[in-house]
Formats: C-alpha cells, structure tokens, sequence
C-alpha cells in the first residue's frame, strides 16, 4: 500500500495548507543545511525551508543531485511570493512500502492514481478577505485548533481566484495549483459559515 501524501480530510473543519512540489532541493550553504532553494522542472526557483523533521531523513536518503516529490507547507504575503516549509518526501519506492504490482510504474503516474498531481496543494480554513479587481482571496489557517489564541499557530495564505464576497466567513476547502510563485485556485467547496466566538 503507498501512503498518500496528502492524506484525507477526517474532519469537515480540519484547516491545512499542504502541497506537493517536484523538484531539486538546493541549501544556501551546507552548515545551514535546511535554507535553501526547490527547483522545479521549468525552472523555476522557490525559496524553502526544511523543517526538523524531515532534515535527518534528507540528509540519510537524499541525493541532492535528483528530483523528488517535496510534501510542503506554503507561506505567502502576496501572491507573487511563495515561500515552501518542507515537511517530507514522498517517494514510493525509497521511503514507502510498495507492493509489486507498482514497481515498474513512474512516480507520477501512482499520484495520478491517487488523484493527486505535481504542484497540488489543498488549503482549508476561513474566507477572511476577497479581493474582486485583483481576483484574490485570503485564507486563514489555524495551525492547530486547540492553541487557537497562539499567535504562531494562525497564518494566511493569499490564493489567486474569485469567491463571492456572500461566502465571507465561512469555512472553504480550495484545490489549488502552483504556478511559478503563484498559488492558483482550480476548485473551491463552501463548506459552512464559521460561528464567530463572541456570540
């Protein structure tokens, strides 16, 4: 069985920001290993940032040289500025059991099956802002629902597509693309209207 690197949704008000990004992985130095750059296929180049978890397993299994499937994290302030937390590595064959029936199959074509594709990210949370002349919209995420008065664990992520302003504070789970440093919406779901705390 390969695990899915975006794994489902268990709860309908479950906030998340997760992508998946193919490309070489480049520090800006090898003492300060974990800043550093993705790559992708057009080369284009993203700034990134690997987070502890995923730093002993890249500096154990990774090859610098080789493109690999990067399990992300995205961070913006606007939408020409992408920044990537890179939370793993999926990589069926190295890092997950396969079955044999998928050993000679390409990367790519096991994420299509599990309807996933390169430069996917799903985002969920609260419509806070809509944009209608620059087409944008602004999502906010609670890194964790429990510590939500934590400053830290609450961001926005700014996604280029047009939602209706009616939908302003509702909770929204987007399928998005990322094109160069932009994070373009392909989908969006109005899943219910966020009770404000006050009341």
């Amino acid at each position: 069985m390969i695990k899915n690197p975006i794994q489902e949704v268990t709860n309908k008000l479950q906030y998340r920001a997760i992508g998946i990004v193919k490309g070489i992985y480049k520090p800006y130095n090898i003492e300060q290993f974990n800043r550093g750059t993705l790559t992708d296929k057009e080369g284009k180049i993203i700034d990134a940032v690997i987070l502890g978890k995923a730093l002993s397993l890249i500096k154990k299994y990774i090859n610098l040289e080789n493109n690999y499937f990067w399990i992300v994290y995205p961070r913006n302030k606007n939408t020409k500025d992408l920044h990537l937390q890179v939370a793993g590595i999926w990589d069926p064959y190295k890092l997950n059991q396969v079955d044999k029936n998928n050993s000679e199959k390409d990367p790519d074509e096991i994420l299509e099956e599990l309807n996933l594709n390169n430069n996917y990210f799903s985002i969920r949370g609260e419509l806070i802002y809509v944009n209608t002349q620059k087409k944008e919209v602004v999502i906010k995420i609670c890194s964790s629902p429990t510590s939500k008065r934590l400053k830290n664990s609450i961001f926005k992520i700014i996604v280029e597509g047009e939602i209706s302003l009616k939908f302003l504070n509702n909770f929204v789970s987007l399928d998005v693309i990322r094109d160069g440093n932009i994070l373009r919406m392909i989908k969006c779901e109005i899943i219910e209207k966020i009770k404000s705390e006050k009341s």
